[in-house]
């Protein structure tokens, strides 16, 4: 959205109903620019049992789909074997081998998921760009220069960020922000330097 793309939010409960309620906001801003999208009748609460069935329309929809982080029973793995029926690219990015989170994402791995590190991986996948592309048009302080100019007092996501590293989850409960918001966050934080991610981790620099 921050682009000025479109974007599409597959709902688990009646259009009328957002969930949870702290994104109306949200919500509002991709009706703008986008659509609400909901197979379920008006009213219709968030009952745990329409997440998954939600899934596969959000698997249809999209030209790939990317598990970040997934225990062995996680919906996450219901969401990718969809999209591998519906004969969709499959993306997984790899976690600590002591971590419960990434069992789901190393079993799709193995079953022939393409390893994520980065986002050029997706779009070297997707055709978007090529590694050639990649190679000469890479510019490693481009964005650092851009993001310095913040102040690292304006990122609240970074208080909640240590050396051992932090999984996304643990971060968002942490600093309370959006997934939208925290995802732009550290992007920015991880442009100009302050932090790193591997394997699913976010990682404090300095």
């Amino acid at each position: 959205m921050d682009s000025g793309r479109k974007t599409l939010a597959v709902m688990g409960t009646g259009i009328d109903r957002v969930y949870p309620s702290r994104n109306k906001t949200l919500a509002q801003r991709i009706v703008e620019n986008g659509a609400l999208v909901s197979e379920f009748p008006m009213g219709t609460p968030p009952y745990s049992s329409n997440f998954p069935r939600r899934n596969r329309i959000i698997s249809g929809l999209a030209g790939g789909t990317l598990v970040v982080e997934a225990s062995i029973k996680s919906g996450s793995l219901i969401t990718a074997r969809l999209a591998m029926e519906q004969n969709r690219d499959v993306f997984a990015m790899p976690g600590p081998v002591s971590s419960p989170q990434s069992r789901g994402c190393h079993q799709l791995i193995k079953q022939g998921a393409k390893l994520v590190e980065e986002p050029t991986d997706i779009l070297e996948e997707l055709g978007v760009i090529h590694q050639s592309v990649r190679t000469v048009n890479e510019d490693p302080c481009a964005g650092k220069r851009e993001a310095k100019s913040e102040p690292e007092s304006k990122f609240i996501a970074l208080k909640a960020i240590d050396h051992q590293g932090c999984l996304f989850q643990a971060i968002q409960s942490e600093c309370e922000l959006s997934i939208p918001e925290l995802n732009t966050e550290l992007i920015k934080l991880e442009a100009a330097g302050l932090i790193r991610q591997e394997g699913g981790r976010y990682f404090r620099l300095g």
